[in-house]
């Protein structure tokens, strides 16, 4: 989570908390925080450098495909052209790549609680080759 823009990461430890985005790990992890609590742990890691998941080359030939697929989907306009995120929008470069591709099987699915709706429609009717290969390039992006 390091890197994340501060406000993605407080509106998603307010999810957890709140239990409108589930997750086993972090149910726990947060319950009983406070909101100020949560904007000084959100700030703290957005503080913080990210760091590339994986030191695993790239296929060059699924780069060129996931560099057009995230043309296609325009992913950049949201989370800016070098996927660094902003605002509510994640970082998505340099992600796990298996969380990538989960992620949005999870938002094309209607699966992830607390989902974003344009995330939902963005990946409507997306390959799962398609996310496969467009994780496989954010999760290489530095």
């Amino acid at each position: 989570i390091a890197g994340q823009p501060k406000l993605f990461l407080e509106n998603q430890l307010i999810l957890f908390r709140e239990g409108l985005r589930v997750s086993a790990p972090m149910q726990p992890a947060v319950q009983g925080l406070t909101d100020k609590e949560i904007v000084r742990l959100a700030d703290h890691y957005a503080r913080q450098p990210a760091r590339p998941a994986t030191t695993e080359a790239a296929d060059p030939a699924q780069v060129k495909r996931g560099i057009a697929i995230a043309r296609t989907l325009h992913c950049g306009s949201c989370h800016l052209p070098d996927f660094r995120g902003r605002e509510q929008m994640p970082r998505l470069a340099g992600q796990r790549e298996e969380y990538l591709v989960e992620s949005m099987l999870a938002y094309r699915d209607n699966r992830r609680s607390g989902g974003d709706t344009i995330m939902a429609a963005t990946l409507y009717g997306v390959s799962d080759e398609d996310i496969k290969t467009l994780a496989h390039y954010l999760a290489r992006l530095r």
